[in-house]
């Protein structure tokens, strides 16, 4: 364990998307590479949901995974959809859209668990113009090239953020 962490809690993430095949379970797969690159998978937990019950239980989208693999990842969780509880398993409940951030927030029961949706862009850094993370489910090869490269960028800047508010340097 990374010995400056001390007596923190356990930081849970959440990733959202529609189904929890393409995006979301992208955003889990390098946060948790970046998180055990910087040493605080000790500290920092991730995992993903979609809005939606569709795909429960499938593997990511076969293209995201192959795409995935070209850049050194393994997508191999498990599609499930959001839940209630979540706001209280969860520390962080970071959407792709405004979509999904507007079916999430109708089930927030308090400001308190409203606070914890975020929108991806919110920490992208070198993509900070663009307001949501484009679903690529229906399109080609590039779609889900420039997925990757947003989710690489804002979850760098995730953990940039998670360091500045829990002092983790």
């Amino acid at each position: 364990m990374n010995p400056t962490l001390g007596n923190i809690k356990k930081i849970r993430l959440l990733f959202v998307c529609l189904g929890n095949i393409c995006r979301s379970p992208a955003a889990e797969g390098i946060m948790a590479g970046i998180v055990e690159k910087n040493d605080l998978q000790d500290i920092i937990e991730v995992d993903s949901a979609g809005t939606s019950g569709w795909h429960e239980g499938d593997l990511p989208d076969e293209r995201m995974r192959s795409h995935g693999e070209k850049r050194g990842y393994d997508f191999c969780s498990r599609a499930r959809k959001f839940r209630r509880s979540d706001f209280d398993d969860f520390d962080y409940i970071i959407v792709m859209d405004q979509n999904n951030y507007t079916t999430v927030k109708s089930m927030a029961s308090s400001p308190e668990q409203a606070d914890k949706i975020h929108l991806m862009t919110d920490y992208a850094v070198q993509y900070s113009s663009l307001d949501e993370i484009p679903d690529p489910y229906y399109g080609g090869s590039s779609g889900f090239e420039l997925v990757l490269d947003l989710l690489e960028d804002a979850c760098e800047g995730l953990l940039q953020s998670i360091k500045k508010d829990y002092s983790l340097f």
